[in-house]
């Protein structure tokens, strides 16, 4: 079956989609407040929700074994998503750490948060500050997103991590499949992330064909009736509602 689906849909890789868990910008936001605009909350802290969202889903992956497939995971340089990261795949607080699958960590700028202002600048009274006047645009996100995929291409693992940001997540599916690039492994993929959801999907090299044929089958799943492509296996994924990080640096361009 191997070789038949990689014949008719090229090379591909498993990635897992995270959302950060709840950060304490999040709780801003709640309130009908921009926290993006602020200087405080631009590399906001998982919130004490967070926290707690963090430790029920390294239990989650632990016990599906969805952690001992993953060979890398890539994060976002921010607080939030690094926190998020280090909380689920590597769990600081099991008991014996040497019997669990630890996979590395690299920080990567290309699926940072969406950005509002330059990166270079180190405080309010910056003069290039602006607040929000210079938020990144979708598109920008989705041209972004597709350099990082191509990123991910370039690397030997075949199953990856991703932890990143709500808009920059859903950004970048919607350029995934409007290229047809990808199956995920989710009824509604183009919706908006939960705090520390993973959702799971497969891209590809190169563009999945006969989308209206029979490379596609209806059947149902534990998601629900879905369209699986006939020659990969479906894999039983469960979709869940700043230590031995590596940083690798690239510049990002809008």
């Amino acid at each position: 079956m191997e070789g038949i689906a990689a014949a008719q849909f090229g090379r591909r890789k498993l990635i897992h989609l995270v959302r950060h868990a709840q950060g304490k910008h999040n709780l801003e936001a709640d309130k009908s407040r921009d926290p993006l605009t602020s200087f405080e909350y631009l590399d906001a802290e998982l919130s004490p929700l967070g926290w707690q969202q963090v430790r029920d889903q390294r239990k989650d992956v632990c016990s599906s074994g969805l952690l001992k497939g993953i060979e890398v995971v890539i994060s976002s340089p921010m607080s939030r998503t690094l926190q998020t990261a280090v909380g689920i795949f590597h769990g600081e607080d099991d008991e014996d750490s040497t019997t669990v699958h630890l996979p590395p960590i690299i920080a990567y700028e290309l699926c940072r948060e969406r950005l509002c202002f330059d990166v270079q600048i180190e405080n309010e009274d910056d003069i290039l500050w602006k607040g929000g006047d210079q938020i990144e645009t979708h598109e920008a996100v989705r041209a972004r997103a597709m350099k990082f995929t191509q990123w991910l291409w370039e690397r030997e693992e075949k199953e990856i991590a991703v932890v990143s940001h709500g808009v920059y997540l859903q950004q970048a599916m919607i350029e995934l499949i409007k290229n047809n690039l990808c199956y995920p492994l989710h009824n509604d993929p183009l919706s908006r992330f939960k705090n520390c959801e993973i959702r799971s999907v497969f891209i590809f090299s190169e563009r999945i064909t006969g989308a209206g044929s029979d490379a596609f089958v209806m059947k149902n799943t534990n998601r629900g009736r879905m369209r699986i492509p006939c020659e990969i296996e479906q894999l039983q994924i469960k979709d869940s509602a700043k230590e031995n990080v590596s940083v690798e640096e690239l510049e990002v361009t809008n």
